[in-house]
């Protein structure tokens, strides 16, 4: 049974970005976020021997999600400027190096991450999707798992799977009831805004005697603390719209398992050009591209 990684693209970027100090090619462009890109790529590639690897980018536009809630993600920063520019080559470097990407303007890259892992676990793949984005753990299960990179505060943690036993332990709940419990305790990263004074403990609480929202909602009358039930039932339309914006949608078109062809002479002439002279050294390693295969 293989492996297939798919990569949570703006996750993993940002984090490449944030956890190496600037870097610049001789002319001022930064580079930073790219050596983190491609080293992080290679560890990913040593490491798990994926049968594939695909990348997932936003091109923004979350149209289904903004007609229920015009706010969703207002709240969120611009992207740094150094950051904006490396995105376009962190793109170009993924496809000389043979991995698969996919945006589709208007829908959230992270539904179409989402959908590619199930169907590939019909197809009777292993996925392990890359990112820290807690959305994903809704479709955690016995062939799906999450691949979360060390925390920047604390690298000595490595690389770290969340499991459906590593869901409950971190939220309470099972992965099928994931999208319920971030309609109750709101997602601030996505600026939906949940039951106020509603933390994980008393969520999971009320879904693990529930089942569900609709079953909270059913019980609203008689949750505990006392206090919440007519906050709850005077929420019920916000949170049934709060569920259809914190449940992935899986019916979306997905890509072949074919993975591209990978470009090695022209990705280490590229890694050249950005002066990334130890990522070039170790692209002429992997790929087999000779000095006269480079010019």
């Amino acid at each position: 049974m293989s492996t297939w990684l798919l990569i949570d693209g703006f996750n993993l970027a940002y984090r490449c970005f944030f956890a190496i100090p600037e870097l610049t090619r001789s002319d001022g462009f930064p580079t930073n976020a790219l050596h983190g890109w491609v080293k992080t790529i290679w560890k990913l590639e040593d490491q798990e021997k994926p049968a594939g690897v695909l990348v997932f980018f936003d091109l923004g536009g979350a149209q289904d999600r903004l007609a229920l809630l015009p706010d969703y993600k207002a709240q969120r920063e611009e992207m740094p400027e150094a950051l904006s520019q490396q995105i376009p080559v962190i793109k170009e470097l993924t496809r000389l190096m043979g991995l698969g990407g996919i945006e589709i303007s208007g829908v959230e890259s992270d539904d179409l991450l989402a959908a590619q892992a199930v169907a590939l676990t019909k197809d009777g793949h292993m996925v392990k999707i890359v990112s820290t984005d807690k959305d994903f753990a809704q479709v955690v299960s016995a062939q799906i798992s999450m691949l979360m990179p060390p925390p920047t505060a604390n690298p000595r943690l490595g690389w770290r799977t969340m499991d459906p036993e590593a869901v409950v332990t971190k939220f309470g709940v099972t992965p099928d009831k994931i999208a319920d419990f971030l309609a109750l305790v709101g997602d601030t990263a996505d600026n939906i805004p949940g039951v106020a004074g509603v933390g994980p403990k008393t969520a999971s609480k009320w879904l693990n005697a529930y089942g569900s929202l609709e079953g909270v909602l059913a019980h609203a009358h008689e949750l505990k603390p006392d206090r919440f039930r007519e906050r709850v039932a005077e929420d019920a339309a916000r949170l049934r719209i709060n569920l259809q914006l914190t449940t992935l949608n899986l019916d979306l078109p997905v890509q072949p398992n074919v993975r591209p062809a990978l470009d090695g002479p022209r990705l280490v002439a590229r890694l050249r050009e950005l002066e990334m002279k130890s990522a070039t050294t170790e692209a002429k390693k992997r790929y087999g591209a000779s000095q006269g295969e480079l010019f």
